[in-house]
């Protein structure tokens, strides 16, 4: 069985795979002071339900600290797997046709892969997570870049803290764009001004491309939006899992 890990800013995103299906999944918060020991308690105890042996461990990181701890504690408890953790010299398939390929994230080159083998190219990457990546594949498959944005929580915690008569909210759906209250009147400006924002990017990204094929939504607040998001064609939760999955099977000897 294999397990892919995909530590991000905000929450650590797991799943077990039997071939290319997700047998199980789950969503933790990424604790980036957790030491080796303590993310193999965690992990340990979210896959004992499921009473299955890990042969092959795929994982990325967006926390190097985290990247650290992981590398220690995928030695330390599970030796007996093969391991591919996605950084420098792991091939990944993804020609990176940008200014510095040291500056992208694991998490988006995976999400690439992914979404080049799901949908093909050109297509566009939309992760909602703590930033708001949109990311973009060429035909051929390749990493042409992208644009970054405020993710939607942190958004929303800023603006809580520097206006004294603002709070945090539930992030829903309001009843009208036209807020009747405050409550509603910040769920409009999420709702409606994220998935604004999404599409006016996509659409310019579009413009400079000519032809996509796909406009595919990943990332856990996706769901929050991409009813209103009129660009988005796709979604697929497991995006970068999915990846992952595809990186490992790359980088296995070929009998």
């Amino acid at each position: 069985m294999l397990l892919c890990i995909d530590v991000g800013n905000t929450n650590t995103v797991l799943a077990t795979f039997d071939g290319d299906r997700i047998v199980h999944s789950w969503r933790v918060k990424t604790d980036a002071r957790a030491t080796a020991d303590e993310l193999a308690l965690t992990f340990r105890g979210l896959l004992a339900s499921d009473g299955v042996e890990i042969t092959g461990i795929a994982a990325c990181s967006t926390v190097p600290a985290v990247l650290r701890e992981l590398r220690t504690m995928l030695k330390r408890y599970y030796s007996h797997a093969t391991t591919v953790l996605v950084e420098p010299g792991i091939r990944t398939g993804v020609q990176l046709a940008i200014d510095n390929p040291k500056e992208v994230g694991s998490d988006r080159v995976v999400g690439t892969l992914a979404a080049y083998t799901l949908y093909g190219g050109p297509s566009i990457v939309v992760d909602f997570g703590t930033t708001t990546n949109i990311d973009v594949v060429s035909r051929r498959g390749e990493f042409l870049g992208g644009a970054f944005a405020p993710g939607i929580e942190i958004s929303f915690d800023a603006l809580a803290a520097r206006a004294a008569q603002l709070r945090r909210v539930e992030p829903a759906r309001p009843r009208s764009v036209i807020g009747k209250n405050t409550v509603e009147c910040l769920q409009s400006g999420m709702y409606y001004g994220f998935a604004g924002q999404v599409d006016g990017l996509v659409r310019r990204m579009k413009a400079e491309l000519g032809e996509v094929r796909a406009v595919v939504a990943t990332g856990g607040l996706a769901p929050l939006v991409i009813e209103e998001c009129e660009t988005v064609t796709h979604h697929e939760p497991n995006l970068t899992l999915i990846g992952l999955r595809l990186v490992y099977e790359r980088n296995q000897p070929r009998g």
